[in-house]
Parts: structure tokens; sequence; C-alpha cells
């Protein structure tokens, strides 16, 4: 018995993958990427939430933490955690994607490796706190305010530009992950939490607000995160997580052991609201058939789809295509690398083609 659970001793191999390219020259960078391939329903739990850092994580003492807002308010304040803990607070369940999630599948080769090394910048999580625009209306923001500089507390004081309006439609100020505190890694004592945009704009160690008249165009906002064009321009802010899908029992690095009934599964989900259908392929996308949607479908949250499917021992090519509430539809790769440079590796939501060999081995190939 002991005072907080832990997984079984069996289940040790289900971790995250952690990756630091740069660690010689930065230690603090890098990602740790959710095991989508072993996991089940929606919910992703606290200890396997992907993590993106930009300069290692802060040990933060909530009792001498502050978060101030101030630059075009009319009352600027200066909250303690515990200040937080005392408002009223919403709770919704919302997935985070990083901007940078599945761009290794726009490089020329695929790589061959599991669903969650290739898009495990993904995770979806239960998130509780207080809507931002109780603060922000505390403050006496000025109407003449329209963007937000949100600062975190990290080394590198990651920022980013954040339009007022969306501050004030849905964002929450998260202290509570899937019913507890949120974890250091998830920014504790405090984060944003942005839904259906970009994941580096949910701020964690969340200690400052600026009320601006226009973005600040920090370091985070152009040296990285905007999108390269086919013309050599690049936008700058695209905020929203397009639509997107991605089949991941059976998926790269898995096996099938004998023909028969299997089930196919995998998760959708959109910036720009529900998913209204999820359509799955087994030959390449010359025909489709519509999944089963598991209820609850939420809001920029992520779906769970099924579908049986009869493997018969040849060759097949599996797909998933997500529409949303909205009529948006995920591209297939084609489509998607027509709107975008060669060297760009964000926002990507093409369709993902796992191929089933005669033997069951199952790899990643580009449909």
């Amino acid at each position: 018995m002991r005072g907080y659970g832990q997984p079984s001793r069996f289940e040790d191999p289900v971790k995250r993958v952690v990756g630091q390219p740069y660690r010689a020259v930065s230690p603090g960078t890098g990602t740790s990427r959710t095991p989508l391939q072993s996991l089940n329903g929606t919910i992703t739990p606290n200890g396997l939430h992907f993590e993106r850092h930009h300069n290692g994580v802060p040990d933060i003492d909530p009792a001498q933490h502050r978060l101030l807002i101030h630059g075009m308010v009319g009352r600027p304040i200066k909250l303690a955690v515990d200040d937080l803990l005392r408002y009223p607070m919403v709770t919704r369940t919302i997935f985070i994607e990083c901007a940078g999630n599945s761009g290794a599948n726009t490089l020329m080769k695929p790589p061959q490796t599991s669903a969650g090394v290739l898009h495990g910048l993904v995770s979806n999580s239960e998130w509780t706190g207080v809507p931002l625009a109780v603060l922000l209306n505390e403050a006496r923001i000025d109407p003449k305010a329209t963007w937000l500089l949100a600062e975190g507390a990290d080394a590198v004081a990651m920022s980013r530009s954040i339009p007022v309006q969306k501050a004030f439609d849905d964002v929450i100020l998260a202290l509570y992950q899937n019913g507890e505190r949120i974890r250091p890694e998830q920014g504790y004592p405090m984060r944003l939490v942005l839904p259906g945009y970009e994941g580096s704009m949910s701020v964690k160690w969340l200690r400052r607000l600026k009320a601006t008249h226009e973005p600040t165009h920090t370091k985070d906002e152009t040296s990285k995160y905007s999108d390269l064009q086919r013309d050599g321009k690049a936008r700058q802010f695209t905020f929203l997580m397009e639509v997107k899908s991605l089949i991941t029992h059976p998926s790269g690095g898995m096996s099938m052991r004998r023909s028969g009934q299997y089930e196919i599964s995998g998760l959708a989900w959109s910036g720009a609201g529900r998913i209204a259908r999820v359509e799955i392929s087994t030959d390449g996308g010359v025909t489709w058939n519509e999944a089963e949607l598991q209820t609850p479908v939420l809001p920029k949250s992520v779906t769970r789809f099924r579908a049986p499917w009869k493997w018969d021992g040849a060759i097949a090519y599996l797909q998933s295509r997500a529409t949303d509430e909205g009529g948006n539809v995920q591209p297939a790769r084609e489509k998607w690398t027509a709107r975008f440079s060669p060297a760009h590796r964000y926002h990507n939501n093409m369709i993902q083609t796992w191929a089933i060999g005669t033997d069951g081995s199952v790899t990643n190939v580009f449909g």
C-alpha cells in the first residue's frame, strides 16, 4: 500500500519518448511524447501528457509565485496562488497540441517509428481553473487593448501574444489537471489553456499578462511558430490547430499476428469545434466507410473513433479522415504539401497512412 498510486510494474514499458536534440548546448530544451499507441479512451494520464520545454522545468514555490496583470488596464493587479484558489472555477476537457506535432511526416522519407513518436505531441485532459475573462474584467482592461502578452516563469521566459478576443471567449487560467493540481512539467502552479490553439500559446508557469494594442512579436512567434509558404513568405500567426485524425490501433511498429477480426481505433480532434465524422479506408483512400464516434463528442477535445475490420492477410493501407462541425475536412498529403514550403514543419494535419504487410508488419508510408 502506498499514498499515491503507481502503474503496475508490468506496464513499465508504457512511457513517453524523450527527445533532446540540442542537449549539448541547451539541456533544458526538448520534448516528451505521449505513447498514443499504448493508450485507449480519450483522457491522457497526467504522467503521460506530452511535454515541450524551451529551457527546463522551474521549481516554483506556490507561496512565492505571483501573477501580474498590467499594461492597458485601469487597475493593475497582482495575484497569489491562494487568491486564485478562492475564485469560482470551470472544468473543460480540452486537447493541447504542439504546432510541431507530426512534423517528421513532412520529410522526404516516411520515418519508421510508433504513432507516439510521430504524433505524440498531442494530449487530452480535463482542465479546471478560472476563466481568464473574469480576471481581465477585474483588472478593468482597456477596450482599446486587442492583445495580451503572456509570459512564463521558466528560464527562457517563454512568451506569446494572444488576441484579447480569444481570452474573453474560452481561455482558462488552469490550476488543476484531471482532478489534481497541475504538475511541475505542466506549468505548476498555474498555466494558460487556450482551447483549439497551438500548444505554445498555453503558456506554462504563467507569471505575467500585459494588455497591449498590438502583438509583441516575441522571439517565440518570429523565429519559430511561423508558417513558410511556397512563395517564400511566412504567415506569422496561425493559431488554430486544424481538423486531424490518426489511427492508433494498429499503427507503426505493431504486428498483426494473424488474419481475422480486428478493431481499427484512433483519435480525432479539431481546434474549430466538435468532430462530426471520421471515415476509414483500408485501401489507401479508394473507398471510405464511416467509423463510430465514442460519446460524448466534446468541442476542442479528442474524440475516439472505432470500426470493426476483418483482415484477410493481404496488403492493406489504413487511413482515417476527419471532418469537423464546420465542414473542415482533413487533407490528403498532396493537398497539404501544395500549401507550404518543403522546409515547413508546423501545423501538419495531413492524412496518415499505415501499410499492413502480408507478414502483419505495420509501417509508415506516404499515401
